[in-house]
C-alpha cells in the first residue's frame, strides 16, 4: 500500500514539473524574437504588430544575421497606416540581443531560417513562420499595398491565434508545437 501510494505521489508530481516545464511565469510576458537576414521589413512588421496587439503579454524584438541599418519607407508607410507605432523601430543585428533569452526565435524569411542561431539564443524555442517579402515587388502602387496588407494580415492573424489561446503562457516543447501550428495553419 505505501508502496502505491509513494508511486502515485512520484506519478503526481512528475506531471506537476512537466505542466510546470511547460508554461510561461505569468508574471513576465513572452519574449519573442523575430529574425530576418536584413531586418528591415518582414521581421520589423512582426515586431511593431505583435507590441500593437498584444498590449504588452508579449515583448517582440526583430534583429537580422545581415541588418542593413535601416527599416525599409514601406514598412513604416503601411504599420503608420494601421495606426501602428513606428518610432523606435530599427533595423539591427542579433548580436545587440546577447542578454534577451528570448521564449521564442522565428525566423520569418527562408533564408534566415537556414542559418545557425546564435548560442546565446539558449534554451528558446526556434520556428519558422514563413513569409513572401512584400519590399522585394516592384510594380503598381497598388500591388505593393496589396502585398504589403497581405504580410500584415497573416502576421496579426498569428499573433491574435497567439493571444486568443493562450499559447503566450506555454513554453518549452508545447511552445515549439503550438508555434508550428499556428504557421501551417495561417
Amino acid at each position: 500500500m505505501r508502496a502505491l501510494r509513494s508511486a502515485k505521489w512520484a506519478t503526481d508530481q512528475s506531471a506537476a514539473l512537466f505542466a510546470a516545464n511547460q508554461l510561461q511565469d505569468k508574471n513576465q510576458p513572452m519574449k519573442l524574437l523575430f529574425i530576418c537576414t536584413h531586418n528591415r521589413c518582414r521581421s520589423i512588421l512582426s515586431e511593431a504588430i505583435t507590441n500593437h496587439l498584444s498590449q504588452g503579454r508579449i515583448e517582440a524584438y526583430s534583429a537580422g544575421s545581415q541588418p542593413v541599418g535601416e527599416v525599409h519607407p514601406w514598412s513604416l508607410r503601411y504599420l503608420s497606416a494601421r495606426g501602428i507605432a513606428t518610432e523606435n523601430l530599427a533595423s539591427q543585428s542579433w548580436d545587440e540581443f546577447e542578454t534577451l533569452q528570448p521564449d521564442a526565435v522565428i525566423t520569418v524569411c527562408d533564408s534566415a531560417a537556414n542559418e545557425s542561431c546564435p548560442l546565446w539564443m539558449g534554451n528558446g524555442v526556434k520556428v519558422h513562420w514563413g513569409l513572401p517579402d512584400p519590399s522585394k515587388l516592384d510594380g503598381p502602387e497598388l500591388e505593393i499595398a496589396e502585398a504589403f496588407n497581405a504580410v500584415m494580415d497573416t502576421i496579426e492573424a498569428r499573433i491574435q491565434t497567439i493571444l486568443d489561446s493562450g499559447i503566450d503562457e506555454l513554453k518549452g516543447d508545447a511552445l515549439h508545437d503550438a508555434l508550428n501550428k499556428i504557421a501551417q495553419e495561417l
